[in-house]
């Protein structure tokens, strides 16, 4: 696996803490790791954004790349346009990820919301730059109600697209799960018929950056590096 994208079910469910723990581990591993941003709204000039962040918590010798910024917090193509700025493309992502993975021994591509978000005016998708690069997708997902739904539609989309889906990782895996959490562990793989292949606990995001990076492996499954099993 040289290039892994990771997506979503949705937005603020913890993709870059999960992009940064994918990160922690294989440079714990000895692997190069490059992580490219193609869309970052939401953020002013100057201020860090989930690049920054990925490397704060997985180290600074990961590669950063952020390709646009948008001023307003919303989909990439609604922000671009509005701020009258080029919007990023598929083509653009899939060119710049391949570049990066001629240098680097992992290069972790971390989208904006769900699968398929639109980048641009003409409908281009996280989900078409993966098609591009032939690389497989990393699904993060919420643990609680709901989760089920948003998991099984993206697992359609990724097979209607001839997509292999890399697991579902649990973003954000609450301190005291309520009961459709703990019965989400086991249908989460059925419904989006991909395995789940690690479990992010809350807050893990505001771990000082060295224990961060010594809890990740067990987080993760085997499959990303990790020891995390069910």
């Amino acid at each position: 696996m040289t290039v892994l994208v990771v997506s979503g079910t949705g937005t603020e469910i913890g993709k870059t803490v999960v992009t940064a723990a994918v990160a922690a581990v294989a440079r714990a591993a000895g692997r190069s790791v490059a992580v490219l941003k193609p869309a970052q709204t939401g953020v002013a000039p100057g201020e860090p954004g989930d690049v920054a962040e990925v490397r704060r918590l997985a180290g600074d010798d990961v590669t950063g790349l952020e390709l646009a910024r948008f001023p307003e917090p919303l989909a990439p193509d609604t922000a671009a346009r509005r701020a009258g700025m080029t919007p990023v493309h598929p083509e653009d992502v899939a060119k710049a990820a391949a570049k990066l993975a001629t240098e680097h021994d992992l290069v972790l591509v971390e989208g904006a919301g769900g699968l398929l978000v639109r980048l641009d005016a003409a409908g281009g998708t996280l989900a078409d730059a993966a098609r591009l690069l032939g690389a497989p997708v990393l699904v993060v997902t919420p643990a609680g109600l709901g989760t089920l739904n948003m998991a099984a539609l993206t697992g359609e989309a990724l097979r209607a697209r001839g997509l292999e889906c890399a697991g579902l990782v649990v973003g954000s895996w609450p301190a005291e799960p309520d009961l459709a959490s703990l019965c989400n562990l086991a249908d989460l793989p059925e419904s989006a018929g991909s395995p789940l292949v690690g479990v992010v606990p809350e807050g893990a995001g505001r771990l000082p950056a060295a224990d961060f990076r010594a809890a990740a492996p067990s987080w993760l499954g085997p499959e990303l590096g990790g020891g995390w099993s069910r």
